[in-house]
């Protein structure tokens, strides 16, 4: 059975580990999104060295189709935020199979 991993499952990790209280914690792990949503807003790649990089995508307006119905549907100009694991951590899942 597969589990995700919640906001509150790091901050207790991070409490664990650090032993500052679980409210320092949570501003810590607060914080670290603002600063990668800010950046990303300004369309500014995050990279975090042996992790990855997060960067902005623009896609395109396009025509897609709606599988239930076969009908034609415009699907508007938008952002994507976009994650690309880095060597590392690309090598390190890996070696886990």
């Amino acid at each position: 059975m597969r589990t995700n991993l919640t906001k509150k499952e790091i901050i207790n990790s991070i409490y664990m580990q650090l032993g500052y209280s679980k409210k320092i914690c949570e501003t810590l792990l607060d914080d670290f999104f603002d600063i990668l949503l800010e950046q990303l807003i300004q369309n500014n790649k995050v990279k975090i060295s042996g992790f990855g990089t997060f960067y902005l995508r623009i896609k395109q307006e396009r025509i897609g189709r709606n599988p239930k119905t076969n009908e034609e549907a415009i699907i508007n100009k938008r952002n994507v935020i976009t994650f690309k694991a880095s060597k590392e951590l690309k090598k390190y899942i890996n070696s886990e199979l």
